[in-house]
């Protein structure tokens, strides 16, 4: 087991250090989860992942609760989980992810940041392709005993990779990877030996990273950042390295 690979992740989480964002994000994942497995985490898996998430941000349970109870309630509203594919500056693959409860808006907004970022919005499977889609979950080595012992424990749960990465602020972590039909087996598997992920999301891996020099990866980056404070906008993956 050595160092996974990730992208760079400058520009990705650029817009989650603000905390009214990254509540605005849970609150749409809350609000989705709940539409889809009902309000109860005991017996909606997606809905307790979602939770997980939103301790890992801080996102305090009084915020939690009222998400879940809107989400609820009559007048709940119904995003649609939309991926928008495109160019960045330079060759770089974009994917993006909203969650929008208007798709004429969104598409709008994202094609005006698109093309003043020097880049293109494209059509479905332009660039999906050189994703791969895929549950990760990201460990406290300190909640691991021993970490040889537990990547072969995983290894009939569907993991398939297991690697040392760092959070935001440089915290060492624990990144695991299974494909994604199997992100529910390997949450179990997590759950039955009592240990909590810091966070699990499902994330599009690229198979081949573009390297570019700094000034044109920075150009890249802005257009991320831009992307990102879009209201409707949940998470962009990339393949610049």
């Amino acid at each position: 087991m050595g160092r996974i690979f990730e992208v760079r992740k400058h520009a990705m989480f650029a817009r989650w250090n603000r905390m009214a964002k990254q509540f605005t994000r849970v609150a749409k994942d809350i609000a989705i989860a709940v539409h889809a497995g009902g309000p109860d985490p005991a017996g909606n898996p997606t809905l307790r992942r979602v939770l997980q998430n939103a301790r890992a941000v801080n996102m305090p349970k009084d915020k939690t609760d009222a998400a879940i109870r809107r989400a609820s309630g009559k007048e709940a509203q119904n995003y649609q989980e939309i991926l928008y594919e495109g160019y960045a500056p330079h060759g770089v693959a974009l994917l993006v992810e909203a969650a929008t409860d208007n798709p004429t808006r969104t598409v709008g907004s994202l094609r005006n940041i698109f093309s003043k970022g020097g880049g293109n919005l494209g059509n479905t499977g332009s660039v999906s392709f050189l994703f791969k889609k895929m549950g990760v979950f990201r460990l406290d080595p300190a909640t691991v005993k021993s970490q040889d012992d537990l990547e072969l424990d995983l290894i009939d749960h569907g993991l398939e990779e297991m690697g040392e990465s760092s959070g935001d602020k440089g915290e060492p972590q624990l990144v695991i990877r299974c494909a994604f039909v199997d992100f529910g087996k390997l949450q179990e598997a997590l759950e039955a030996r009592g240990i909590t992920p810091l966070s699990a999301e499902h994330e599009f891996i690229c198979a081949v990273p573009t390297e570019l020099p700094e000034a044109e990866a920075a150009e890249v980056l802005a257009l991320i950042d831009k992307l990102e404070q879009d209201d409707d906008v949940q998470k962009v993956f990339h393949t610049l390295a």
